[in-house]
């Protein structure tokens, strides 16, 4: 293919404002990070909570839990969030939708419904991390923690969770770079982040392999530098006998 590459086109004006094409990839690159972040903390913690349901020896309090992860595990990705963008609102008391349709900016009302999708959509991911984390845990641990007077919610507190976590970094680490990709799916509500921002500089710049290449190689970045960051978090946190570190 004979194609004349320009990578200067990102330093060109974009015929708004001052603005140039490299600022707005570096506006969509915030607002990937700011969603991701975001919603990997609610998955965090919900995902959390819900592995504890999951293994907890009251069967409703696992029928929760399993219940949650059915729903929100086999019902695709972009579904759900039209439906948090597009119908949820809709079904809010009537102050609640004037504020979130009229009194939000669009971008933040778009933030929300993306950082309440993929945060729920992951938690369903995280809480079978968390299970199994926990269930790969001598049974004896339970015991031991209420021979030393714990409550149930203490032993899961300072004795299966601690080790739980060590034990499922390398798939939490998964989870936190696919929570990053995903985001992508924010460009379907208008929300400008990397990928809306690369095609808007595609279209204005009729550069498009330069624009997506440029996208490809930061999310790249991006995904290797999280990625090398957590490998070095599990060799800090790993615990002798419970988790090969680096293969060994």
């Amino acid at each position: 293919m004979n194609y004349n590459w320009d990578w200067s086109v990102f330093f060109k004006s974009t015929g708004i404002g001052d603005e140039i094409y490299l600022d707005w990839y570096l506006t969509g690159l915030g607002w990937t990070i700011a969603v991701a972040l975001t919603a990997w903390l609610v998955a965090l913690a919900l995902g959390s909570a819900l592995g504890v349901l999951r293994t907890a020896p009251n069967r409703w309090l696992s029928a929760i839990g399993t219940g949650y992860v059915e729903l929100f595990r086999n019902v695709p990705l972009l579904v759900q969030l039209f439906l948090w963008y597009f119908l949820v609102p809709d079904l809010l008391p009537q102050p609640l939708q004037d504020w979130f349709k009229l009194g939000l900016a669009p971008e933040t009302s778009a933030f929300i419904s993306v950082v309440v999708c993929l945060g729920l959509f992951t938690a369903a991911r995280v809480c079978e991390q968390v299970r199994t984390g926990i269930q790969a845990l001598p049974p004896g641990q339970i015991a031991a923690g209420r021979a030393m007077g714990f409550s149930l919610p203490q032993v899961y507190r300072y004795v299966l969770l601690p080790q739980a976590f060590r034990i499922i970094i390398p798939p939490l680490t998964s989870e936190f770079l696919n929570i990053f990709k995903n985001s992508s799916v924010a460009s379907l509500i208008g929300l400008m982040e990397l990928l809306a921002q690369t095609k808007q500089t595609a279209e204005f710049s009729a550069n498009l392999f330069e624009a997506f290449t440029l996208a490809t190689l930061i999310y790249f970045t991006l995904n290797m530098s999280l990625m090398l960051f957590m490998r070095l978090v599990e060799r800090k946190v790993a615990l002798p006998g419970l988790i090969s570190v680096g293969g060994k």
